[in-house]
C-alpha cells in the first residue's frame, strides 16, 4: 500500500518506489511513503493564503474551542490508532503515552482560551510610559505571523509528536505542514485523514507529507516557522541551512539527550527512595523499548551503592517480558524496525569495549509470541561504568532503543 499524503487540499497517492515500512513485530511490509511529486512552494503558499487567512478571523476562543472539539472527536475513535500504533512495536502502556497524551494536549491548549482571551490578538503587559508626561506610551501586541510552520517530528511518537505542536500553532493562528519521521507515518497518516475528514480544522490550516521530506525547507520566508524533534547531528544541519539564517526563520529544535537519573546518598538500599530509584529506571529503560528522547540513559549512583542498584536492577529488569504488544504479560515491545535495531545493537557494541553489559544480552533472550529473528527485539541492556571520568563514551554515545 501507498501511503497518501495532503497537500493543497487534496489526497495523492505518493509516486516512485517510495520508503518501506515495515511491522516491527513480524518484519511484513506494511506500507511505503515518499516525498515523491510534491510541490513545497505551492503546499506554502496554500497554507499562508488558505489556511492562514481562515485561522486569522477566528478569536482564540473560536480556536480553543475548536482545539476541544477536535479532541473529543479524537478521543471517541482513538482505539483504532492503538490497534495501528502496535505495528511499530509499541505495548498498550506506550501507545498511551503518544495517543492519549497527543489529545491531552489539545485539551490543555483548548483551556488556555481564558488566559488569551475573546479577540484575534494578545495584549502583552501593561502599557508602558515612554515619555515623562505620558505623552507617548506603548504597548506590545501579539498577532499571527502570515506564514506556515513546519513540523518536522521523530518516529517514537507519531501522534503526540504532531498534535503537542499543531495545539500551540493552530491556537496561534498559524496552518501547519506535517512531516513526520517516514518510520511510522502510517499512523500519523491514520490521524490526519481523520482530523481532515472531521471538518472541524479549516481547510488549509493542516498539510501532510509522509516521505523524507528532502526539499522541504527550501522555499520558506521569514514569516514561516520550523520545529524539529530527532537527533541533534540532524537539527543542527538544518538549523544552519543557509536561506534559514539568512531569512531569520524560527528553528525550535528539541534534540535527543543523555539525561541521567542521580541516587542520593541518603537513598540508602532498603529504603522507599531506593526501590522508587529502580522502579523508575526499569521503566525508563523499558518504556518504547527505550525510545524516548527524554529517557534516561546514565544511572549515577553513589559507589558504595553499586553492587546493590545493578543487584536491584537486574532482578527487575529480569521480570521484563520481551514479546509481541498483543501477547499476555508482554512488557516491552520491539524497536521500530530492523535498520533501527542495527543502529543500537552496533552502539552497545562500540560502548561495551570499555563499558561491559552486566544485565542482558544482545543474543540470548526469550520472545513471547514472535520471532525474535524477524521482528526487532532487543532486551534491557545495563552497562557499568567504573571509571566514568576517564571512559566518556557514556557521556557521549546515544544508543536510542
Amino acid at each position: 500500500m501507498k501511503l497518501k499524503n495532503y497537500a493543497s487540499g487534496r489526497w495523492e497517492e505518493h509516486k516512485g518506489v517510495g520508503f518501506a515500512q515495515y511491522n516491527a513485530i513480524t518484519g511484513d511490509l506494511i506500507s511505503t511513503a515518499s516525498s515523491e511529486g510534491l510541490d513545497y512552494e505551492e503546499m506554502a503558499d496554500y497554507a499562508r493564503r488558505v489556511g492562514g487567512k481562515a485561522l486569522r478571523t477566528m478569536t482564540f476562543y473560536e480556536r480553543g474551542f475548536m482545539l476541544k472539539k477536535l479532541a473529543l472527536h479524537l478521543n471517541e475513535i482513538k482505539k483504532k490508532y492503538y490497534d495501528i500504533s502496535y505495528l511499530s512495536g509499541a505495548t498498550k502502556s506506550d501507545s498511551w503515552v503518544d495517543i492519549d497524551g497527543g489529545i491531552g494536549t489539545l485539551f490543555a491548549y483548548a483551556s488556555l482560551r481564558r488566559q488569551m482571551g475573546n479577540q484575534r490578538f494578545y495584549v502583552d503587559g501593561d502599557t508602558a510610559k515612554i515619555s515623562t508626561k505620558g505623552t507617548f506610551v506603548g504597548q506590545h501586541i501579539m498577532s499571527p505571523k502570515q506564514g506556515v510552520v513546519v513540523h518536522i517530528n521523530a518516529f517514537n511518537f507519531p501522534i503526540w509528536g504532531m498534535l503537542e505542536k499543531l495545539s500551540a500553532n493552530w491556537l496561534a493562528g498559524v496552518p501547519a505542514i506535517v512531516k513526520p519521521s517516514e518510520i511510522t507515518s502510517y499512523l500519523t497518516q491514520a490521524m490526519v485523514e481523520d482530523i481532515i475528514a472531521s471538518g472541524i480544522v479549516p481547510e488549509g490550516a493542516l498539510q501532510l507529507d509522509c516521505g523524507k521530506g528532502h526539499g522541504i525547507l527550501d522555499k520558506l520566508t521569514s514569516q514561516d516557522m520550523v520545529t524539529f524533534t530527532g537527533s541533534a547531528k540532524t537539527g543542527r544541519m538544518l538549523k544552519s541551512m543557509p536561506h534559514i539564517i539568512e531569512n531569520a526563520i524560527p528553528f525550535n529544535m528539541e534534540a535527543d539527550s543523555l539525561n541521567a537519573a542521580i541516587l542520593g546518598e541518603d537513598s540508602a538500599p532498603g529504603t522507599a527512595n531506593f526501590d522508587i530509584f529502580i522502579k523508575e529506571v526499569r521503566r525508563e529503560m523499558t518504556t518504547k523499548a527505550g525510545q524516548k528522547c527524554t529517557a534516561v540513559r546514565r544511572i549515577m549512583v553513589p559507589e558504595k551503592y553499586l553492587e546493590d542498584v545493578q543487584i536491584a536492577l537486574g532482578k527487575s529488569l529480569g521480570q521484563t517480558t520481551v514479546g509481541d504488544p498483543a501477547a499476555e504479560g508482554v512488557r516491552m515491545g520491539a524497536i521500530v524496525n530492523r535498520a533501527q535495531l542495527n543502529v543500537v545493537r552496533n552502539r552497545i557494541a562500540e560502548m561495551a569495549k570499555k563499558t561491559p553489559i552486566v544485565v542482558g544480552d544482545l543474543d540470548q533472550f526469550d520472545v513471547v509470541g514472535a520471532d525474535k529473528n524477524k521482528g526487532a527485539f532487543l532486551a534491557p541492556i545495563l552497562m557499568l561504568n567504573d571509571n566514568p571520568l576517564i571512559n566518556t563514551d557514556s557521556h557521549e554515545i546515544e544508543c536510542f532503543g
